[in-house]
């Protein structure tokens, strides 16, 4: 039981992901023995939705304003206190008032470049999630709901000349230089092929 009501929040709080039903989940192990479900995302698509906001037992909630932020950010396991935070975009759902009843709010971050894709390793994650902040004087109540990223961005090659020496000491010194350091097997193409066919 919560002390004159300061250890409870004073409301819950939903994210809902618009057309969140027809959008494709990725199950990620995210600890020793939990797995969840996230929705994915492309890099360049637009994150959407709405915020629910329910205020328990229906008292009233005083608040100093209600903000939505799409946060990317990155998370080491040797160094939980600091995240890197690469991206944040965020934008304000109520300002500050006092809410009697619960209430729905739209968001959109529209078309967000997410330049890396998500990841949960054991050393280091890589996290997307949209956050929801009431505003209070002495606690904020948040909530955050994480997504997934996939990006079908290829890096772009590298294809550097490459120089070698070769030879014997104060007799004999050869330089070779190649433009590139990867070339195409033209015949491999043929080679695979006649495999196909003889199969």
């Amino acid at each position: 039981m919560a002390l004159f009501g300061l250890g409870s929040s004073a409301a819950d709080i939903d994210v809902l992901f618009s057309v969140e039903d027809q959008r494709k989940v990725v199950e990620v192990k995210v600890d020793k023995d939990r797995k969840s479900k996230f929705p994915l995302y492309f890099d360049g698509e637009s994150v959407s939705g709405k915020v629910v906001v329910r205020v328990k037992d229906g008292k009233k909630l005083e608040h100093q304003g209600i903000k939505v932020e799409f946060i990317g950010h990155i998370e080491l396991f040797y160094d939980r206190g600091n995240h890197y935070e690469f991206s944040s975009l965020s934008q304000e759902l109520a300002a500050p008032g006092e809410l009697r009843q619960s209430g729905n709010y739209d968001f959109e971050f529209r078309n967000i470049e997410k330049q890396y894709e998500s990841y949960f390793g054991i050393n280091v994650k890589l996290r997307y999630f949209v956050r929801v902040t009431i505003s209070r004087r002495l606690s904020d109540i948040t909530k955050e709901r994480d997504i997934w990223v996939h990006s079908y961005r290829t890096p772009p090659e590298v294809n550097n000349s490459i120089k070698m020496e070769v030879g014997i000491e104060d007799c004999l010194h050869i330089e070779f230089e190649y433009n590139k350091s990867k070339y195409v097997n033209p015949f491999k193409e043929e080679y695979s092929k006649e495999l196909l066919d003889t199969t």
